[in-house]
């Protein structure tokens, strides 16, 4: 009998975990809803950005624009912004955004250049400071759908650290967002800017829907429809003036479509994560269950024995 209590006991745990994951993994479907509606709100913003840059590369050459932003110099500093999460249950989020950016790390010490991390997320934070690593900076406390306030705010270190020329580079390591069951860590050069990273792209945007029951994020192209000024528009203002005032804007919101493609791919992580758990509790629930039934069954045909032994011992 303590036998099956122990089951019923382990069953019933097993049973409220369960209730847990599922309940973590519609709150992360919730947030990937946010996300997506927050990506949409900040897309004409962007797409009008893009356009206004468009105009003013086909009207002067970037090469001759003398702006510190686009400067090239000497690379002998890097500095690495890495985006990571607060928090785990995201299966391997952390690790492989974290690993990503250490070998980028090896890579510049074997090419003689120094690195500093500029460190966005707890989990990296602890990791690289475990390890001793040169960090310069750090952010936590983000909320899980970034702003843009917070994307200004790290774009305010990362200019700081470039116009200083503490650094000659700025690496941003993140998480490219590809599905629910995907995504991939990537590294994208976001300072000194340049005139092939500002040409016309099309852009995309993910939805969350649902299949048959399950949640899936669909990727949809979006054209950009960017068009040169027209030859006969004057500017009031130097055209790169105009470029100077404009170059920052972008690389707010270049940050910020990070933060949301890392944002989208950790709650993505956890929702599988999560989904993960709650089918393996369910296999763990069965098992136990025909665990307990057997040893119920066995229990019962013990007692019969020993009944049918007591009264043949009684008649005999």
């Amino acid at each position: 009998m303590a036998n099956l209590k122990t089951i019923r006991d382990r069953i019933l745990s097993v049973k409220n975990t369960q209730k847990i994951t599922e309940a973590m993994r519609l709150v992360a479907a919730a947030k990937v809803r946010r996300a997506q509606e927050q990506v949409i709100a900040t897309r004409p913003f962007a797409d009008r950005l893009a356009q206004v840059l468009y105009g003013l590369q086909n009207r002067l050459q970037f090469e001759e624009a003398n702006l510190p932003l686009l400067k090239q110099r000497q690379v002998k500093r890097v500095g690495l912004l890495v985006i990571s999460g607060d928090r785990g249950l995201c299966g391997g989020y952390n690790n492989n955004v974290i690993r990503r950016a250490e070998n980028r790390a090896k890579e510049l010490q074997k090419e003689g250049v120094e690195y500093k991390y500029i460190l966005v997320g707890r989990k990296a934070i602890q990791y690289f400071e475990r390890r001793n690593q040169p960090i310069d900076a750090k952010y936590t406390g983000l909320e899980q759908i970034p702003t843009a306030t917070e994307a200004s705010m790290i774009a305010d270190e990362v200019l700081s650290l470039f116009l200083s020329e503490s650094v000659d580079r700025i690496e941003l390591v993140y998480t490219k967002f590809v599905s629910l069951i995907s995504s991939r860590p990537v590294i994208q050069t976001l300072l000194p800017l340049t005139p092939q990273g500002l040409e016309p792209h099309d852009d995309e945007v993910f939805r969350l829907t649902t299949r048959g029951g399950n949640f899936e994020v669909t990727r949809e192209k979006v054209s950009m429809t960017n068009r040169p000024f027209p030859r006969e528009m004057i500017f009031e203002q130097d055209p790169v003036q105009i470029l100077d005032a404009l170059l920052p804007l972008y690389l707010n919101n270049q940050l910020l479509r990070a933060l949301q493609e890392s944002a989208a791919s950790e709650l993505a992580a956890r929702m599988t994560a999560m989904n993960s758990a709650s089918d393996n509790a369910s296999e763990l629930i069965g098992t136990l269950t025909l665990t307990y039934n057997k040893a119920r069954q066995a229990a019962i045909t013990q007692e019969i024995l020993e009944v049918v032994g007591g009264a043949n011992a009684l008649n005999g």
